[in-house]
């Protein structure tokens, strides 16, 4: 390339000398294809998606897509088996609305405290989420300087207490789920044994009986109360028995999801907590490191003032 730029000069040469009116034009030589900047040697759409994939809490969000995914199946699913549970036992356990109206009012009032657990967490969440983005290592670097307070840390720390005390609440919840589950499986398991009764067996099929009265949810005046044979399996064939016991295995494990959830949040804050403590400890080690290189400049300023006033 550097013999076809020393030819073109030749050329333009031999035109000014023929040609001495056309002097003042000055030669610029063509770049080569080499001195062009490359489009992919500058930062394009990728190197950005990358900058912002880095500052991406990816603990963070899969806690809170494993919470909210929690959250929904056992306030979803809840919701709807405890309204099947009612009418089972309306239609084949207490047909005397009076016997269960208290079961009624609690399980009204369970309703009501999903809404509100599924619009706290919701919020929650969030606020997790956005405390990861604001507390990640790889954000920091994305915005520059980091500097951090006393109140971001307290902050922190209540975050993590009031995780502490949530994952424990949803232990709670997640064994009370369970009792609903244990329940409706003992029904199941007694209808598979009417199904298929054992052979050598001296108890007839009729007298194989479930008493939910012995479960406490309804009362012992509570009429039948006591389902048997050919009734119970019955029962067990119905879509809302059906629906019930599986929507109450799906609140169950939902739980069991949003405490494994809260647990994911509980490490991710308190390795956050413990990085804002040291980003602070850095922080005014720095601070402190500035002052004393600013005071040593000012005396050697002032030193150099005195000697140049005496000289």
């Amino acid at each position: 390339m550097h013999t076809v730029n020393s030819r073109a000069e030749m050329e333009i040469g031999r035109y000014h000398w023929m040609y001495p009116g056309s002097k003042n034009h000055q030669y610029h030589p063509v770049p080569t294809l080499g001195d062009r900047a490359s489009p992919l040697s500058s930062p394009g759409c990728f190197e950005c998606c990358i900058k912002c994939l880095g500052g991406v809490p990816y603990a963070s969000l899969v806690a809170t897509i494993l919470c909210f995914s929690g959250v929904a199946l056992f306030c979803g699913c809840g919701h709807v088996a405890l309204a099947g549970t009612v009418a089972i036992l309306e239609q084949h356990f207490s047909t005397n609305t009076s016997d269960h109206a208290l079961l009624s009012e609690v399980i009204q009032l369970m309703q009501y405290v999903i809404y509100g657990i599924a619009s706290f967490f919701f919020l929650y969440g969030i606020i997790l989420l956005a405390e990861g983005f604001y507390t990640t290592s790889a954000v920091k670097e994305l915005h520059g300087e980091f500097k951090t307070t006393a109140c971001g840390r307290c902050i922190s720390g209540m975050f993590v207490f009031l995780t502490y005390v949530l994952g424990v609440a949803w232990l709670g919840v997640f064994g009370f789920s369970a009792v609903p589950v244990f329940m409706f499986y003992n029904i199941w398991s007694t209808c598979e044994v009417i199904k298929s009764p054992p052979t050598n067996g001296t108890t007839g099929v009729e007298q194989i009986c479930v008493d939910v009265r012995q479960y406490g949810i309804i009362p012992w005046n509570a009429f039948p109360g006591k389902i048997c044979g050919s009734a119970l399996e019955n029962i067990c064939n119905t879509n809302e028995f059906y629906m019930s016991y599986h929507l109450f295995i799906v609140a169950c494990a939902g739980a069991g999801a949003t405490v494994i959830a809260l647990i994911h949040f509980l490490m991710i804050l308190s390795s956050n907590w413990a990085y804002l403590k040291d980003a602070s400890k850095m922080q005014a080690y720095q601070d402190i490191k500035a002052k004393e290189e600013q005071e040593l400049q000012d005396i050697q300023s002032r030193s150099k003032e005195q000697l140049n006033s005496y000289t």
